[in-house]
Formats: C-alpha cells, sequence, structure tokens
C-alpha cells in the first residue's frame, strides 16, 4: 500500500508545477499584491515611457487606477484606446498588464508583464497611488 501512495505522491509533485505554469499563461491574476514591491517593478520596468505625473511616451499613471480607459484630454491614445471604453480597474488593467495586444487589439504597448505576481503587485501599487 505503501509504495503505490508514493509513486501517487510523486506524480503529483511532478504535475503540480506544471499545471500552476498551464494557469500563469491564461494570464490568472495573483490574489494580492505588494505595492512596495510594485514600486520597485514600475520602476525597473515601466518609467522607461511613464510617469505617475505627466505623460510621456505613454500616459501618466498617478490616477490610472479607477480612470476610464483612454479618457486623458491631453495624451494621444491608439485609436483602440479611445475607442475601448471601460475602467482600469483590477481586472482590466491584468489582462493588458499580461498581453495589451490580446486585450486591445491596435493598440501600441509593445510590453507585457509575463509573472502574474508581478503584474498584481504593479495593480497594488497603481491603486495606491490612485487613492492618493
Amino acid at each position: 500500500m505503501v509504495k503505490p501512495v508514493l509513486h501517487l505522491i510523486g506524480c503529483l509533485a511532478l504535475a503540480l508545477p506544471m499545471l500552476a505554469a498551464a494557469g500563469e499563461s491564461r494570464g490568472e491574476m495573483a490574489e494580492v499584491g505588494d505595492a512596495e514591491r510594485g514600486a520597485l517593478i514600475y520602476d525597473s520596468r515601466c518609467i522607461g515611457c511613464h510617469s505617475l505625473a505627466a505623460n510621456r511616451i505613454g500616459p501618466r499613471h498617478n490616477d490610472v487606477f479607477g480612470r476610464e480607459i483612454g479618457s486623458l484630454k491631453d495624451f494621444d491614445y491608439s485609436e483602440a484606446l479611445q475607442k475601448a471604453g471601460g475602467t482600469w480597474d483590477r481586472a482590466a488593467l491584468d489582462l493588458w498588464l499580461a498581453d495589451p495586444e490580446a486585450y486591445l487589439p491596435g493598440q501600441r504597448m509593445n510590453f507585457m508583464v509575463s509573472e502574474p505576481q508581478d503584474r498584481a503587485d504593479l495593480i497594488a501599487f497603481l491603486q495606491q497611488e490612485a487613492e492618493r
């Protein structure tokens, strides 16, 4: 009886990482974000095109969480974003960051955040900044 149980445990140990990776590749959200870690990710990955306070290559982000998609009057959005509708909430930001082109074909952002936890941390940071 011990051998079949050990075999089952061994199979599960091999299968769980693959199942987890499959979930991540579908763009599933991590449950909890760490805003402090998100700030570090923002500074290392996003700051090249974005700023919290000013429009750059991309629009400013200080109030992106909760803002209507494509709504800044002083930024030249792609047609895809101008027509998108909706609000930048947790779910929309997660889909956008996971694969902007899949979320809104024709957009101009050529950057993805593949790791669900990194996206959750960035979103927590952006939500924190919007609440200031």
